[in-house]
């Protein structure tokens, strides 16, 4: 009994001492595929992704009930770093959820602007002044912000003297931000502004043992879509070896904090610990070590080369190429080699039997885009005789005109269109992963090469289908699937259907590798088409900012260089960074993976047009 009515008094006085108005609260979730768009309007960096801040304590002064009931203790507020923007999971500051979810714009707009040096107070002043010049139509949504937050901030005359000048010189700055403001000494933490950027964002601490560069997210149970936007404080320490246990004078049940690690003799669970998360959330940094065990349910190592007589075909010793490092803004020479390669154990095989119906639909389609056959008359021979000239000829010839060699014959030569695409297919480990019932998604990319193949060989248009997938910057394979001076027959087919999921995605090198293969094509307009179902990524330093960067870098030479990039993902969180890859043209989100044949078909028929 005692136990319950403790319960009901802990869940009564945590809601009374809860500031915000859940009624009226605005998930991050229903504004996520709005938020990149509008960030990158602000004028934000479009390299940036957005992820979910988490709660840091603020040590600010809290209320009575607040202390009873343990809580007030964390905020969460938005910051940027240089690879992404966070912002709070939830926002429920105001009673009214339409000014939650104008906060969630406003804190988009102020990520975006410039932030200039200075003290957290006048930065954050700076920022908000140049936002308002900037975008004049935010100055009427930012005063219906402020107006509610002053109302919710303690009075200045009810604190002491040096919490009141500093809480005196915040409320002056949210009202007048193009006024500099001189910030009082600070002798205890001032209220969190939600309306303004972090003023110590969470970082991590690379202090001990270095960080593997070769580590990745584990491969059991993928994370939900909130956990994946996470990002929590948290600093690299030396591995405790320590085993010697402890004793507990009290029941375990009783103690409520999470602690110093101490490594005890204990194998590893193979289960996922639910509880990960939760201590997570109530940490103020988390201490990360590398351990030597490992669980089977989880297995991640770095994939090495298969014997040469199991492995691919290499076609010569490998091409080097450069590589953007956008840290120091420049092109690094010779930094990849790229090896083509032809599939291992492709034989010649028919275009499978599931596939026939769909590809003679597509055939009959392209068959009716090929350029039409044109008169062309004046010709020296032909098989039509062209009337007209030899009525004119005649004439000429009785009026005793002296007239050259006649050209009195017609010719149908077939039209020409002069367009080459190159066709480039992600097959890395990750294409390996399985799409509803249906497969998995390399089969998915298998059957689309191969209905595309089919309907482009109908077109009489020049191509080329290439695959590609790397093990760090000296092992980018690039699987020649059928060469541009190729006929389509068998040989092609047995080598798609050959293919199977590689290694990692450097997806840079491959760009431009397939970039020079399309610019050696005597056609007026060249396509690049791309099949990805992920963002750039390797073993080495090519993730996250690294491999966009260069991914993009590859882009704009191959448009530079009159090339026509574009890009068909079955990546549904593409939105995130393929803006800033392609541009918001360039690219198109496959939401159904089983339809990416006919999205690629349906493609390239406007790309004719």
């Amino acid at each position: 009994m005692e136990d319950i009515v403790g319960g009901w008094w802990d869940k009564l006085v945590r809601r009374a001492a809860y500031r915000g108005h859940p009624a009226a609260a605005v998930e991050l979730e229903s504004i996520a595929a709005q938020a990149p768009l509008f960030f990158r309007a602000m004028g934000g960096d479009p390299a940036l992704v957005l992820r979910s801040t988490v709660g840091t304590e603020h040590g600010a002064r809290r209320r009575l009930l607040e202390r009873l009931a343990g809580t007030g203790t964390k905020v969460e507020l938005a910051w940027c770093d240089s690879q992404a923007f966070y912002l709070p999971d939830k926002l429920d500051l105001y009673p009214d959820a339409a000014l939650n979810r104008q906060l969630y714009f406003w804190l988009m707009a102020l990520a975006a602007a410039p932030v200039p040096p200075g003290d957290w107070l006048n930065r954050n002043r700076a920022a908000t002044a140049a936002c308002l010049a900037a975008m004049p139509g935010l100055a009427l949504v930012y005063q219906r912000l402020v107006a509610g937050l002053l109302s919710m901030r303690p009075d200045p005359a009810r604190l002491p003297a040096a919490e009141a000048a500093v809480e005196r010189a915040i409320q002056a700055a949210l009202r007048q931000p193009d006024i500099e403001q001189i910030l009082p000494p600070i002798t205890q933490p001032p209220l969190p502004v939600p309306l303004w950027l972090h003023p110590e964002p969470p970082t991590v601490d690379q202090a001990g043992a270095a960080a593997q560069s070769e580590a990745q997210n584990p491969q059991g149970k993928p994370p939900d879509q909130r956990s994946r936007r996470r990002r929590y404080r948290a600093q690299r320490v030396a591995q405790d070896e320590r085993k010697n246990g402890m004793l507990l004078v009290f029941r375990a049940e009783s103690l409520f904090t999470w602690d110093e690690y101490v490594k005890v003799n204990r194998h590893t669970e193979e289960d996922d610990d639910n509880n990960g998360e939760a201590a997570a959330e109530d940490m103020n940094r988390l201490s990360i070590a590398q351990d030597a065990d490992t669980k089977s349910s989880k297995l991640k190592f770095d994939l090495d080369l298969p014997a040469a007589a199991y492995d691919d075909s290499p076609l010569g010793p490998g091409l080097k190429l450069p590589e953007w490092n956008w840290k120091q803004q420049k092109l690094v020479e010779d930094h990849c080699i790229i090896k083509p390669m032809l599939p291992r154990d492709a034989h010649p095989a028919a275009l499978p039997d599931r596939l026939q119906p769909l590809a003679r639909r597509l055939r009959r389609q392209f068959q009716a885009l090929a350029p039409e056959r044109v008169r062309r008359s004046g010709e020296a021979s032909g098989p039509d005789i062209d009337i007209d000239r030899v009525i004119r000829f005649m004439s000429e010839r009785m009026s005793g005109v002296a007239i050259a060699e006649p050209a009195l014959y017609q010719a149908w030569p077939p039209g020409e269109r002069s367009l080459a695409c190159l066709t480039l297919a992600d097959l890395s480990l990750s294409t390996e992963s399985w799409v509803g019932e249906s497969g998995r998604v390399i089969d998915v990319i298998r059957d689309s090469l191969l209905l595309f193949a089919e309907a482009l060989s109908a077109s009489g248009d020049a191509f080329g289908l290439y695959g590609f997938s790397s093990i760090r910057r000296q092992e980018v394979r690039l699987q020649v699937l059928k060469d541009f001076a190729e006929r389509y027959d068998d040989n092609t087919r047995g080598r798609i259907i050959a293919i199977r999921p590689g290694y990692y995605t450097r997806m840079g090198a491959a760009i431009r590798q397939s970039s020079r293969i399309l610019l050696q094509q005597p056609a007026a307009r060249r396509l690049l088409l791309i099949i990805s179902d992920g963002k750039p990524n390797d073993l080495d330093h090519y993730e996250g900012r690294y491999g966009i960067e260069d991914t993009r870098q590859a882009i704009l030479e191959a448009r530079r260089d009159g090339l026509l990039p574009f890009c068909v993902t079955v990546d549904r969180e593409a939105g995130d960074y393929l803006p800033h890859l392609f541009g918001h043209r360039g690219y198109v989100v496959v939401q159904q993976a089983q339809t990416l044949p006919q999205v690629l078909t349906r493609l390239y028929a406007g790309f004719t047009r």
